[in-house]
């Protein structure tokens, strides 16, 4: 509506100036005189310029005219084609002039226009493999998915353009959530361009949220192959896939062939926790604990995690706390100030039923790094050494409000994950989680869990002191004390710190 105002207001505008100028012209005095072969003509200023356009268009239509003898003059010499020719080259000029235009309007995102504008070079040209492009990048510009899936179904009968049209139609899918004609079109698409880094990504990100590990390994060979991926990457995410594929057979109850999968993605990436987890216990399922604990020791020596320490402890389930914490051994002394490494040494104690080891291996934790393990393991090393329950309650309080720590989290979208898994649960992305501690690490609820070390007490309340030689007349009988019944502090403990 406003494209229409605007053309009809400069109609106005331009038949206004013509009649001003032709009011001007009559107005003038004098005028052309044209003397030629004896014959003089006199022309008013008016006549002279209507003089001067009819000549202009005379001079056009000689040109064409004189284009169009070449042409039958060619003709008459045998070009049996030569007015055919002609005409096409007109006919060309105007559908390429429009082609034009429908890009210039497709790239300033004026849908509407680049439309019409294909439509009429569709009409000169009778190219729609360059015309059904522009109509359907317009049409999806516009909002018109139905047209814009129509142009794509019609590129899909040109060899040439049979790639566009599912690349096209792909995208269409996955907007719409069709997961699974996606997969189709990816695969079809991945067939006619294999090298194309995008087709590529999108098949192998599909084929991992659909559990297809065995195709999502040959995807990823695919990249390593063409160049569109480093070696390491490949291997990591080759060792993902294999460990997925192994979980999958795991499930079915095929434990030899999970077995051989678990192994081989712990060959893949032997830094990759989940594989060297499932990898022992492949080994222990076959008999080989000496094999299960060279993997454990191998990934904890790359990165100590609480799962490795639980395959480890599985080696040897029957074993006594103090066997298991002389066993051990051999864990703790690697990355010895490591966090990981001093929590486990606190909680092997704890077992062992030495407090005070357990305090020293805990050392500052609960203080500069605290989270709910961590104080959960204060509160246990308190009560192991007779510590007043208000103390005992006040480490469970903090632990209770404390960041619950490290977890498999997602680089992408930082969704905590209870468990590692290949793709995110929420975002879907592909080998993105992590064993770090979360973004926003700190518990938020609306419980009011910062009131509970008011509640229960201080972390360090000391126990009330009764005076023995106090005149028990003025206590209710309900609640006095005999102070030879009270256990005896015990001077070796040093209270928590606040």
């Amino acid at each position: 509506m406003l494209w229409l105002i605007i053309k009809v207001a400069v109609f106005i505008a331009l038949v206004g100036a013509a009649t001003f100028g032709a009011a001007y012209l009559m107005d003038l005095e004098g005028g052309v005189r044209i003397v030629m072969a004896g014959v003089e003509i006199n022309l008013t200023p008016i006549k002279a310029m209507i003089a001067l356009l009819v000549l202009v268009l005379a001079i056009w239509l000689l040109l064409k005219l004189a284009g169009f003898l070449v042409a039958v003059l060619r003709f008459l010499n045998g070009d049996e084609t030569a007015i055919s020719r002609h005409f096409e080259r007109n006919r060309l000029d105007k559908g390429y002039r429009a082609l034009g235009e429908g890009v210039l309007a497709l790239a300033s995102g004026e849908g509407a226009r680049a439309m019409a504008e294909a439509a009429r070079a569709e009409k000169y040209l009778r190219k729609p493999a360059l015309t059904d492009l522009i109509t359907a990048q317009a049409a999806e510009m516009a909002g018109n998915k139905a047209k814009a899936e129509a142009a794509f179904k019609r590129l899909l009968t040109n060899q040439k353009t049979r790639f566009v049209g599912v690349r096209g139609l792909l995208r269409q899918k996955l907007e719409a959530g069709d997961t699974d004609t996606a997969l189709k079109l990816a695969k079809t698409a991945f067939a006619l361009k294999p090298r194309h880094e995008e087709v590529q990504d999108t098949l192998l990100q599909l084929q991992a949220d659909k559990g297809d590990w065995k195709g999502a390994r040959a995807t990823l060979g695919a990249k390593l192959k063409y160049g569109a991926l480093p070696r390491d990457v490949h291997r990591r995410r080759d060792a993902v896939l294999a460990l997925s594929e192994a979980r999958d057979v795991l499930d079915e109850g095929k434990s030899i062939e999970a077995r051989e999968a678990a192994i081989e993605a712990n060959r893949l990436s032997p830094d990759l926790i989940p594989a060297a987890v499932l990898a022992a216990r492949g080994y222990m399922e076959a008999g080989k604990p000496a094999k299960a604990a060279r993997v454990i020791t191998k990934a904890w020596l790359m990165r100590p995690h609480p799962d490795l320490a639980a395959a480890f402890a599985a080696i040897e389930p029957d074993e006594t706390p103090h066997a298991r914490l002389k066993r051990f051994g051999k864990l703790l002394k690697v990355h010895p100030d490591n966090r990981e490494t001093r929590l486990l040494e606190a909680e092997l104690n704890l077992a062992a039923e030495d407090f005070p080891a357990a305090r020293r291996a805990l050392g500052d934790l609960a203080e500069v790094e605290p989270d709910a393990r961590a104080l959960a393991i204060m509160a246990a090393i308190e009560r192991g050494e007779g510590a007043p329950d208000a103390v005992v309650k006040g480490w469970l309080a903090r632990a209770l409000g404390a960041p619950r720590g490290p977890q498999w989290c997602c680089d992408n979208c930082q969704h905590v994950h209870a468990e590692w898994r290949p793709v995110c649960e929420k975002c879907h992305s592909f080998d993105t989680l992590s064993w770090r501690a979360p973004a926003d690490g700190a518990v938020s609820t609306p419980t009011g869990l910062e009131m509970l070390p008011l509640l229960v007490g201080p972390v360090d309340a000391p126990e009330p002191e009764i005076d023995p030689l106090e005149d028990k007349d003025d206590i209710p009988e309900a609640e006095v004390v005999e102070t030879e019944d009270m256990a005896e502090p015990d001077p070796e403990r040093t209270d928590a710190p606040r």
